[in-house]
């Protein structure tokens, strides 16, 4: 199957599903900020994997994996109805920890920006230093 077709399935699972867990899913541990970031659909179409954004603890994102997982065959046939396809796949939930990870290495560069102020602050004030050193000589 060619790259482009698993491609806009791929887009088209990710609006459907995201929908379907919006609007049908009823499970009151499913946290109210989860997002779809991607879908990632075998090329037999016969299974995908869901990745997900939860916002909140750690134990809110994993009652929120467990639920949904529970849930995969019924967001499954609920979708099926929304998008033709001779085969729906079978839906894996993953956790998508991208966000994490970006916020992460953005709070590591804003360390290290202020590290480097720092230390061209402390070098600008030894150089102070020395020349006034020098000028008392």
């Amino acid at each position: 199957m060619s790259k482009k077709r698993i491609d806009r399935i791929n887009s088209l699972l990710q609006e459907v599903i995201a929908e379907v867990i919006r609007r049908d899913v009823n499970n009151p541990l499913v946290a109210k900020f989860v997002s779809v970031t991607r879908v990632d659909v075998s090329k037999d179409l016969r299974h995908a994997k869901v990745y997900i954004s939860v916002i909140g603890t750690d134990l809110e994102k994993k009652h929120t994996l467990d639920a949904l997982q529970s849930a995969a065959g019924f967001i499954a046939i609920t979708s099926s109805k929304k998008v033709v396809l001779r085969f729906f796949p079978a839906l894996r939930f993953v956790l998508d920890d991208s966000v994490d990870k970006h916020m992460r290495i953005e709070e590591l560069l804003k360390e290290i920006h202020t590290e480097e102020k720092s230390r061209q602050k402390n070098d600008l004030g030894e150089d102070d230093d020395d020349a006034a050193s020098a000028n008392q000589q």
